[in-house]
């Protein structure tokens, strides 16, 4: 039985109120991998009436009353992704697919959906219920933030909704309590000292806290900006992290510590309520919701990911410390997936935000939460991290031997950095042999070093590695199996140049990567502070951002020189990087010159490995022809130095010149000069003279 979705189904139950009205962005999938369906069943399962309205109509007040006011309080959410990305491309144009709406159509939900939905229930009911707003909008945007869309800088979007609460992360703890305190009539003033809150006042609060720069102090500055989010990044544990307040004008918002992580129980209990495991039935009409298909036979096996990446979300929303399910409870939902009458016999995957984050690796983060000043794989693994996959592997091979599952599958995308900590080979053995559907995913992201420190992500030479690693063990099982590499074109750090120098090393190492994504700004990453700032925010140091959207485009294209729509504008990336040499024909080439002017690049080419030569160290020639490098700036004289750099001079020139490679003319002098000292001139006449 699904939630309520309407008065006629509240008469079906013989229900005359709800308890908490849930209203979603997304359309009403009543599966665990959704987040409005968890909020839902959880209350559920707590003893509270629950009904779900999914994509009402925002020009209506009325479409959100159509099953009363709440008893308690309105929960809204934008959905499973922040609507402004659901809407729009890193091109800042509209998606032409939402497949969180029926039919995969767009048109259903508003920009900045939080917002809209928010002064919806506030003229539809007044102040006189509580409105707590929440998911991935909410969490990501809970501090002054950068909006891409719009290049600004924008309020805390409790601040813009003036709503009561913001509940953020992952709310089941959060939402219990505010749940209990709102029942026993304790109202919105009884939630403030809640973990896992957000919350406004006229006054800071009395209790110790971290003032955060202000609005006004972050619109005007890049630096506090950049200042306010590391701040804030650091304080994101559940064990000692502070209060946080940023002042917005006249009012305070204030962030009570992230709430604790969910035990193992606890999340058997989130994951084996009763869903429905399917899109409510007044979409099938519409073909259902597209985005159920990726998940609907798959496990979720924990939550968090401690990764670290600059540009992910996950830091900020469900945190760095791994929240596990039984293996109990991953089995008895794969019996129940087995049973249903559209299951094939094909788990497609058993994961989470990484599949082999399944364990934390960090006694120290399960008991006093992630480190504040460190993470846990960048610049370098933690002393402290102990990857262990034995569990994971027991767990795949008791999935294998239900009956009804022929495979099983690995999908999630995998850290290779932390998969290469593990020295036992069971894992990795077991993956390839079992858990492959002949690709497999994974993210170096970059080339690049200077990128990829940016990026918060390992060296390339790891993803190197264990490329070599993987291509030995599926040669060894004699499957044939590839890897599937994702890479991020235009993140911060990243010149054109650089996008120029990483398509040269695809194509050196034939390499074509079909997965190439574009940088997205998202609220609340370090990444989307770096954009904004131009600034690193661990460093304050400088860092180049590609803002124009001709660079970025081109930046993209490089990365796809492959891709024959692509031909026009890699020709311009190269012009631009000044990379004309890369234009011609053969292997080493990106891309052929256009018809009719072979001739023009193939001058362009010969200038450009001109000034390359220039640009590289000049070099002079000893007696014998051989090549010495120039003696270096240091060694120039003064009158002071002199006498002792020519001492300097003399051996550094002895020192390259025997560096360098004999030529034939060299060894015939030294052959002479070895024949002149023991007395043999080459005359004839001369020999034994002496």
């Amino acid at each position: 039985m699904f939630l309520v979705t309407n008065r006629e189904e509240m008469n079906w139950r013989d229900w005359h109120y709800l308890d908490f009205l849930l209203i979603s962005g997304d359309a009403y999938v009543d599966h665990p991998s959704f987040g409005a369906a968890i909020v839902g069943r959880w209350l559920e399962h707590l003893g509270y009436r629950v009904g779900i309205i999914a994509q009402p109509d925002w020009h209506d007040p009325a479409s959100v009353a159509i099953m009363g006011k709440p008893r308690l309080a309105v929960l809204i959410g934008a959905g499973n992704m922040d609507s402004m990305i659901n809407h729009y491309t890193a091109m800042k144009k509209p998606r032409r697919q939402d497949a969180y709406s029926p039919g995969g159509k767009t048109g259903f939900r508003p920009d900045n959906a939080t917002i809209v939905y928010t002064k919806l229930v506030r003229e539809a009911f007044g102040k006189s219920i509580p409105i707590i707003i929440g998911g991935v909008e909410a969490s990501l945007r809970r501090f002054a933030h950068y909006d891409f869309w719009q290049d600004k800088v924008r309020p805390s979007i409790l601040v813009e909704t003036e709503a009561d609460l913001l509940v953020y992360g992952m709310a089941e703890k959060a939402l219990k309590e505010v749940a209990e305190k709102l029942d026993g009539g304790e109202g919105v003033l009884g939630c403030r000292r809640i973990q896992g809150l957000c919350w406004l006042t006229d006054k800071p609060p009395a209790k110790k806290s971290l003032e955060l720069p202000s609005l006004q102090q972050v619109t005007k500055s890049k630096q506090a900006f950049a200042k306010a989010y590391i701040l804030s990044e650091r304080e994101q544990n559940f064990y000692d992290g502070k209060i946080l307040v940023q002042r917005h004008d006249d009012i305070y918002m204030v962030q009570n510590p992230p709430a604790y992580p969910l035990t193992t129980k606890e999340m058997d209990t989130v994951y084996e309520l009763p869903y429905e495991g399917n899109w409510h039935p007044a979409y099938d009409k519409a073909g259902g919701v597209p985005a159920l298909s990726e998940v609907r036979f798959s496990l979720i096996s924990h939550r968090g990911c401690f990764g670290g990446c600059s540009f992910c979300s996950l830091n900020f929303h469900q945190g760095r410390v791994i929240q596990n399910r039984s293996d109990a409870s991953l089995i008895r939902e794969a019996k129940k997936l087995a049973a249903h009458p559209e299951f094939k016999g094909y788990i497609h995957d058993v994961g989470g935000p990484t599949a082999n984050f399944r364990g934390q690796g960090c006694e120290k983060a399960k008991k006093k939460g992630p480190c504040h000043l460190q993470q846990c794989l960048y610049p370098k693994p933690c002393k402290n991290l102990k990857p262990n996959q034995l569990d994971n592997v027991v767990l795949l091979q008791k999935l294998r031997r239900i009956e009804g599952v022929k495979k099983v599958f690995i999908r999630s995308g995998l850290r290779y950095d932390y998969l290469l900590l593990d020295k036992r080979p069971d894992y990795f053995r077991e993956l390839c042999e079992h858990h492959i559907s002949g690709q497999l995913k994974v993210a170096p992201e970059h080339t690049e070093e200077h990128v990829l420190n940016a990026m918060g992500k390992p060296n390339f030479e790891v993803y190197k590695r264990f490329s070599e690693k993987y291509k030995n063990m599926n040669k060894m099982l004699d499957k044939k199996q590839y890897l599937v590499p994702y890479f991020i074109a235009a993140h911060p750090g990243s010149r054109i140049t650089d996008a120029a120098v990483m398509a040269e090393k695809f194509a050196m190492s034939r390499l074509q990567p079909e997965q190439v994504q574009l940088f997205i700004p998202t609220p609340g990453t370090r990444s989307t502070c770096m954009y904004y700032t131009g600034l690193d925010p661990e460093t304050m140091q400088p860092i180049y951002v590609a803002r124009n959207p001709k660079e970025r485009q081109l930046q993209r294209a490089l990365l796809q020189f492959m891709d024959p729509k692509n031909h026009a504008l890699v020709i311009k990336g190269l012009e631009m990087a000044g990379r004309e040499d890369l234009i011609g024909y053969g292997r080493n080439y990106l891309v052929q010159p256009p018809r009719g002017k072979e001739a023009e690049y193939k001058k362009k080419a010969e200038a450009v490995l001109k000034a390359k030569n220039k640009i590289a160290e000049k070099i002079s020639k000893d007696k014998y022809g051989n090549e010495i490098k120039q003696v270096p700036k240091k060694f120039k004289e003064t009158k002071q130095n002199k006498p002792k750099l020519k001492v300097e001079k003399l051996q550094a020139l002895a020192k390259l010149k025997n560096k360098q490679p004999k030529t034939q003319q060299k060894k015939r002098d030294e052959a002479y000069d070895n024949r002149s000292r023991h007395g043999y001139s080459g005359n004839k006449k001369n020999r034994g003279a002496k």
